[in-house]
């Protein structure tokens, strides 16, 4: 990747993405989340090299500056959460990609996603509770957010919501999942024992 034409195709293969020049100088062009107008990619020239700026988060910051040269705190940018990388040759493709993926990861982060998530890692045959899985999305303060975004649930193939009780063990009321008893069933069919519409946490609960 040596041109501006590489990176912003690379830019442009993520989802829900497009091409925004904002500023009056011409040669810095973003790539932004369509719906949020975040912009995760920065491409403009500099010193006779193209440079990217990607977003990047504490832990691989320095990682990243420490193994080249030739990516530095992020210019004209929070040197805290953005990188620069100089697209002198000195650079892996592969890594390159790699943080360009690693900042759309981070600004197209949500609590909602974040939630989804959460709740695709309960394993069959258990379930968690609405605070369990506030704080394996990242905040135990959200339990209240949780219990929105399963009622939202865009994919309920994918994000099995039904893994998910009340701090009691209780199941969710019955239209929650388009039928009387159909929470029970989808547990039963994973060999949760359901008593008096509660399972019993200590022996199910992760």
């Amino acid at each position: 990747m040596k041109t501006k034409e590489d990176a912003c195709s690379f830019g442009l293969s993520f989802e829900n993405t497009y091409m925004d020049t904002p500023f009056r100088k011409a040669d810095w062009q973003l790539v932004r989340i369509r719906d949020s107008k975040k912009a995760f990619l920065c491409i403009y020239e500099r010193n006779g090299f193209i440079n990217l700026n990607v977003k990047v988060s504490p832990e691989w910051r320095d990682f990243w500056r420490s193994t080249y040269a030739s990516v530095l705190p992020g210019y004209h940018q929070n040197k805290e959460h953005w990188n620069t990388i100089i697209l002198d040759g000195t650079v892996k493709e592969e890594d390159i990609k790699r943080m360009i993926a690693e900042s759309y990861d981070l600004v197209t982060d949500s609590p909602t996603k974040r939630i989804y998530e959460a709740v695709k890692r309960i394993p069959k045959g258990y379930v968690a509770t609405y605070a369990r899985v506030a704080e394996m999305a990242g905040n135990k303060k959200m339990s209240r957010a949780v219990g929105n975004a399963l009622h939202k649930n865009p994919d309920p193939d994918n994000i099995p919501c039904f893994r998910v009780v009340n701090s009691k063990g209780e199941l969710a009321p019955e239209f929650a999942f388009g039928g009387m008893g159909e929470q029970r069933k989808l547990l039963e069919a994973e060999g949760i024992e359901v008593k008096d519409n509660k399972v019993d946490l200590s022996k199910y609960g992760i």
